[in-house]
Formats: C-alpha cells, sequence, structure tokens
C-alpha cells in the first residue's frame, strides 16, 4: 500500500515537517473515501471555525484509496493530503493523519458533513484540562438510521457497564486529544471503523481524563459506510479491550457465576441424596477461572506501566 502526502499544487511531493515556530495548536485529521460531495465543504468549515477562533491549526484529509474525485476535491480545498492508492480503513487512515502531523492537539473529523466544526474551538478549550474531549451526538442523534439506533444502544450500555462510567458517545467521529495521551495507544488501536471505540476504552481503562461535549448530528453526505455486521465486531472488541485492560471485570463475575451453579448444584445434590459431579466441577471451574483472572490482571498491571509515558506532560493550551 502507497501513500502520497501533497498539497494543492504541488502533487506527489512529501512536505517537509513543519519547524518550531510552524507548529500548530492543532492537526484536524480528516478521513475520507468516496467523499467527494463533502470533503472540500468540511475543509472550508473547519478552516473557517478555527480561523475565527485565532487557533493555529494544520488541516490533513487522508484520501483511502477513494474510486472518485475525493483526492481532487482535498487538494482543491488547500488542505495538506496524504493520500493511498488502495482503501486500508478508517482506522489506518487515521493513524496515518496523526503520524503525518505535528502539533500539540489532535482532532479527528469524518468527511461526510454530519459533525459540526464550529464545536471545535470549545473542544479545544477543553482539552487544556482533558485528555480527550469527544463530540457527544447525545438523544440528538436524530440522523443515525432506525434500525442502527438498538444496536448502538446495546454497545453503549455494554460498553459502560465494563468500563464502570457512563459512556455519553462511544464511537463518535469527531474528537479531541492531548498527543501525548493518543500516541501511547496508537500500537493498539485498529485500521477499521473500530477505532474510536478502541481508543474510548482505552483511555477509560487507563484513568485518563475524557470529557464530552453536546453537539448537533448532521444529515450525512453519500452513503454510510458501517453495516450490520460491524456491530458483532464492535461487541467483541469491548469484551476483549476490557480483559486486555481490567480483566477483573470479566472474570470475578463469571467465575461467580460458576462457584453459585457449583453451590446450587451442592444443594441440590444434598436434597435429593444422588450426588452428582455437578458441584466439584463448577467449584473447581470457579477457582480456575479466578485464578486466570488474577494472572491476567498481573499482566495487564505489566503491560499498562509499559505504556505509561515516562513523563507527564502538563496540558496544551491553545
Amino acid at each position: 500500500m502507497t501513500a502520497v502526502t501533497d498539497t494543492m499544487g504541488a502533487p506527489n511531493r512529501q512536505d517537509p515537517p513543519l519547524s518550531p515556530s510552524r507548529r500548530p495548536t492543532i492537526a484536524v485529521v480528516i478521513p475520507a473515501f468516496n467523499e467527494e460531495g463533502a470533503v472540500q465543504a468540511t475543509v472550508e468549515d473547519v478552516r473557517r471555525a478555527l480561523d475565527g477562533a485565532r487557533v493555529s491549526h494544520e488541516i490533513i484529509v487522508v484520501n483511502d484509496g477513494s474510486s472518485d474525485n475525493t483526492v481532487v476535491a482535498a487538494r482543491a480545498s488547500g488542505a495538506r493530503v496524504v493520500n493511498f492508492t488502495d482503501n486500508g480503513g478508517y482506522g489506518h487512515a487515521l493513524k496515518a493523519g496523526i503520524a503525518a502531523s505535528d502539533s500539540d492537539l489532535v482532532a479527528i473529523l469524518d468527511a461526510d458533513g454530519t459533525y459540526p466544526p464550529e464545536a471545535l474551538p470549545a473542544m479545544i478549550q477543553m482539552a487544556a484540562l482533558s485528555d480527550m474531549v469527544v463530540g457527544d451526538r447525545g438523544p440528538g442523534m436524530t440522523n443515525v438510521p432506525f434500525v442502527r439506533r438498538p444496536a448502538k444502544w446495546i454497545l453503549k450500555v455494554l460498553a459502560s457497564i465494563l468500563a464502570r462510567r457512563k459512556i455519553n458517545d462511544v464511537n463518535s467521529g469527531l474528537r479531541v486529544f492531548r498527543r501525548p495521551a493518543l500516541e501511547r495507544f496508537v500500537p493498539l488501536l485498529p485500521d477499521g471503523y473500530s477505532f474510536t471505540t478502541t481508543i474510548t476504552l482505552c483511555m477509560l481503562a487507563s484513568n485518563l481524563t475524557v470529557v464530552y461535549y453536546p453537539i448537533h448530528y448532521g444529515q450525512r453526505i453519500g452513503h454510510s459506510k458501517i453495516k450490520a455486521r460491524h456491530f458483532f465486531k464492535f461487541v467483541f472488541l469491548v469484551v476483549r479491550l476490557t480483559v486486555l485492560f481490567q480483566p477483573l471485570r470479566i472474570f470475578l463475575p463469571l467465575g461467580a457465576i460458576l462457584f453459585v451453579a457449583g453451590v446450587a448444584s451442592a444443594i441440590n445434590d444434598i436434597s435429593v441424596m444422588t450426588p452428582s459431579t455437578g458441584a466439584i466441577l463448577g467449584i473447581l471451574a470457579a477457582v480456575m477461572v479466578w485464578s486466570l483472572g488474577l494472572w491476567a490482571d498481573r499482566a495487564a498491571r505489566l503491560r499498562h506501566a509499559r505504556l505509561e509515558p515516562r513523563e507527564q506532560n502538563t496540558p496544551a493550551r491553545p
């Protein structure tokens, strides 16, 4: 898979890195796959919002192997363009844009016109005291197709239970990050649509500061790339990340269920005077699950220590 970084009027050219004096406050990364009808307007709206707030910025559009004129529209907008000839996925595009940027803060924003760029200045202010600010679509997310709402609700509830914190919006595509907090998790972030769900759970499980900013979710331009089958992948991802960061939240309840089942089987054996192996198997299974959970918790703590930055960075202030 190849990528070319260019700017308007200078195709196929790798831009030199920004000098320290030109380093912007925020880099806005916009992944785009077949978004020719919205990407130029999205870039212009982002520029207008940040220029109006006098926030120094860089806008990076990642063309993820589009088959339409997305790359042409992106170049016409004046944004810096990272152009992939093949489609690598939503998360892959975001990681490429993050790697190509150099700023104190990083924002991600979908190119389909659903997220309001005018929310960025307020979110940047909130990022001065937070590791991640999430654009919360909340109850006003009326433009999401009705058939997808139950799946989104189930995913949010499951993630909130396992994270032991209310998650307002688990996969919003509008976020502002402090770069040190984001970059520590980049090796764990997937190339697909679960990028936003993963970074949400990674930060919450690591006790980083995540806050929400209410936004209006607009009408999409073009067609959604999310399919029904992605729901099951998201659910599996939530469970897997919980095991990775906070395994006892899975293994303790599971062991308790097995233990109660074993005890119930023992009581039943006594009442009917018919011994069985169910009680022994249930209790032994509970002990094994708890033991496995303790080992997994130890491994998670060691992994967390490796991900912890060596120096604590102070919040970036625009």
